[in-house]
């Protein structure tokens, strides 16, 4: 397991079975306060390893002290040099601390070296400190829903465009 980062006490890292319980429990705890979790959430977050890993794609965690998982995000790879960014959650306690940016800094990182040509992702209006963060790192709004969405809640699609 190797630090992609580390600042203000936390340490930006990638996919290790320890936290694969974590990458379920943030992103559920996010969509049940927000939203429902859809078949397709239990799906992916029940079975990294098949829905993301094994096609290519990149889990992070942002891992404090302590060595307890703070947030996450994925990089699914849906083929043909495309790419989602996903499955992005802080948990509430953490919030602010600068988490998340250094989540998406670290994405957008890896993203780079991967030789791909486009990133998108898909969110919900209701969602405006996320969307804030999204667009301050160059990502665009596009129609939504996408094409081939798998969410219901989704009403905004996005592509990074730096």
């Amino acid at each position: 397991m190797n630090t992609l980062t580390r600042s203000h006490g936390i340490r930006i890292v990638g996919f290790d079975p320890r936290w694969r319980e974590a990458f379920a429990t943030l992103n559920i705890e996010w969509l049940e306060h927000w939203f429902v979790v859809e078949a397709y959430d239990r799906e992916v977050l029940g079975n990294p390893e098949k829905y993301i890993l094994a096609n290519g794609g990149h889990i992070l965690f942002a891992i404090d002290e302590t060595g307890r998982a703070l947030g996450t995000v994925a990089l699914k790879n849906e083929g043909d040099g495309v790419y989602e960014l996903t499955k992005m959650a802080v948990a509430p306690e953490a919030r602010g601390r600068g988490a998340g940016r250094q989540l998406m800094d670290a994405a957008l990182d890896l993203y780079r070296t991967l030789g791909a040509r486009e990133l998108f992702l898909e969110s919900s209006s209701l969602l405006a400190p996320a969307l804030a963060l999204y667009e301050s790192v160059g990502f665009r709004h596009h129609p939504a829903p996408r094409a081939g969405s798998h969410y219901a809640r989704a009403d905004v699609h996005m592509i990074w465009e730096p």
